[in-house]
């Protein structure tokens, strides 16, 4: 039985003053051993927020990674910083990320297999766009991307990795597939693990849906058999969070 996790991806919010007072806010009422609880936050917030949880279920992730040890790269974060400041997890490939700042499907692999040399849990996000939904190619295109973050990961170290699925119509727009829109995708990524690695490998791994889950509507899609948690935007900035990781209360 896979363990549902929630995952709050914090964006560029929160100072480090605003973040200690949304710990303490959500601390008591969202930590629990039901579920994994992750806040991925800010790196400017690590180290703060990573002192608020101790001592408590809930980990701390980062928002993004870069895929060199150390060098002359400007305003990027390694791995091993992540692992010293006490980090757990880490998204990459956010639609955020690929649109705006045109991260590849190679930087995403590179930047999966370092993360999974230093011993973190990437989160994969992978989405399509609502013109690729509505040209009915979104399967070959979410087959891509899963494909080619995957490729040179061996069966082991998948089973270790979270995948969230975030369609790229859904995200800050109030718009939410419907839970079979999103069942429907996450059983076809679980196909495609299954194609790459084998159906072991395939049961284990975690996927999440992402895309304005909120507390309306996440019990209905974390009933699906393949959605396995959520990688929470907006809500988890506010004690909806909570109400999220305890869907099932």
């Amino acid at each position: 039985m896979r363990k549902k996790i929630i995952a709050g991806n914090w964006k560029m919010n929160m100072t480090i003053t605003e973040a200690k007072a949304l710990c303490d806010t959500l601390i008591p009422i969202a930590n629990t051993n039901e579920v994994d609880v992750v806040f991925c936050v800010p790196s400017i917030d690590i180290s703060t927020v990573v002192e608020k949880v101790k001592g408590t279920s809930i980990s701390v992730g980062a928002e993004n990674l870069y895929f060199e040890d150390k060098g002359a790269y400007t305003g990027e974060i390694s791995a091993d910083m992540l692992v010293d400041a006490g980090v757990k997890y880490v998204i990459m490939g956010h639609s955020e990320r690929r649109g705006y700042f045109h991260e590849t499907d190679t930087d995403i692999n590179k930047k999966a297999k370092k993360a999974l040399e230093k011993g973190l849990t990437p989160i994969i996000c992978c989405g399509e766009s609502l013109e690729q939904r509505e040209m009915g190619i979104y399967f070959e295109w979410i087959a891509m991307q899963i494909k080619a973050a995957f490729q040179g990961i061996s069966a082991e170290d998948a089973a270790k990795c979270v995948i969230a699925y975030e369609p790229i119509w859904a995200i800050g727009t109030g718009k939410t597939a419907t839970a079979e829109q999103a069942e429907e995708v996450c059983g076809y990524i679980r196909k495609v693990m299954e194609e790459i690695y084998n159906k072991e490998t395939a049961e284990k791994i975690r996927i999440q849906y992402g895309g304005s889950m909120n507390s309306g509507n996440c019990k209905e899609l974390l009933s699906k058999p393949n959605i396995d948690g959520g990688l929470i935007g907006g809500a988890s900035l506010k004690e909806e969070f909570a109400k999220i990781v305890h869907y099932n209360a």
